[in-house]
């Protein structure tokens, strides 16, 4: 991974990631001209992913776009540019499905925004298993977005070369995790056990909770980032993970409507500002220079936990996650 021409973040303190001030990067406004590029954005159906589908000048591709949200969003923005690609990234054989389709549509992908997500965090359950019997918040977040990328990357790569294009030019992916990977992760950081298939893992994932069990899983998230950025860094891809901000979205479904209630009138911001992080992260040019970072909101440098800092958990999770996927 090339060294950064930035000096090294500051931490920002946790009322700061909480409660941040008024951003100074904006979105839409502060977007570049995106004309020729091709986005594909996970989740694009609702909330974040949803209005980042709306970016100005953007050819996308949005999976789990449902027609209602494609129809509305070319109906608000006067845009036809956005298509919809199936996936289930709870299910293994549904995502190498879905990069099948997109490689067979598309020869370049020049940003790749890993952003769907699901919460179950209500005690004492710890939500349902993924198809092939993992835990479905750490199978969405970390398995189901790290075989897609992985599926896509022949392709991330090319666009890089500039292969098609004739001029080589970073391609970016970008990881929503949550400051959940420091909060409420289990203080091991990753719990071996839980991520066994099936009830084998039962016992240590009712023991972590549904919210020690999102915790762990955003912190998979930034992992496995920072060791896309090691691995691939040095062949023009720029990977970063983010922590969104506080912001309403559909996220909140699965809380007791009396918890969520609470939530958002404690930390919740509107999906506008939601998408700020995101959209600095796959767009702007000072990105460029942040491969394997972590940022927080809204579009600030931020250290990440100490557990997201280790180097060799990171390449155990990845180690894991390639075995995983290796039959698939």
């Amino acid at each position: 991974m090339p060294a950064s021409k930035l000096p090294p973040p500051v931490r920002v303190g946790s009322f700061s990631e909480k409660w941040p001030p008024k951003p100074t990067w904006k979105a839409p406004e502060d977007v570049p001209d995106l004309s020729g590029q091709i986005f594909l954005v996970t989740g694009g159906n609702v909330g974040i992913g949803r209005e980042t589908c709306r970016v100005r000048q953007l050819f996308s591709f949005a999976s789990s776009l449902a027609q209602t949200a494609i129809d509305d969003i070319c109906r608000s923005t006067g845009k036809s540019n956005i298509h919809f690609l199936k996936i289930d990234l709870s299910d293994l054989s549904s995502v190498r499905k879905a990069a099948e389709q997109y490689i067979s549509m598309e020869q370049e992908l020049h940003v790749l925004i890993n952003n769907a997500g699901v919460l179950y965090s209500q005690a004492p359950s710890i939500g349902p298993q993924t198809a092939q019997g993992y835990d479905v918040q750490f199978g969405v977040h970390v398995l189901g977005h790290y075989f897609f990328t992985l599926l896509l990357m022949p392709t991330l790569l090319r666009t890089a070369n500039g292969e098609i294009s004739g001029t080589p030019k970073p391609v970016r992916v970008v990881s929503v995790s949550s400051d959940a990977h420091e909060m409420t992760a289990p203080q091991k950081g990753i719990v071996w056990d839980s991520l066994q298939k099936g009830d084998a893992a039962t016992p240590a994932r009712k023991k972590l909770t549904g919210t020690r069990l999102y915790g762990q899983s955003k912190l998979g998230v930034v992992l496995i980032s920072s060791e896309l950025a090691r691995r691939y860094g040095d062949q023009g891809v720029v990977a970063i993970s983010l922590h969104p901000g506080g912001v309403k979205s559909e996220l909140l479904r699965h809380l007791h409507p009396i918890i969520a209630w609470i939530v958002e009138k404690i930390r919740i911001y509107p999906v506008s500002l939601g998408i700020i992080t995101t959209l600095y992260a796959a767009t702007s040019e000072a990105a460029l220079d942040m491969n394997g970072e972590y940022l927080t909101a809204w579009a600030r440098r931020q250290v990440p936990s100490v557990h997201a800092q280790n180097l060799e958990m990171g390449e155990r999770l990845w180690n894991w996650c390639e075995e995983q996927v290796s039959s698939f």
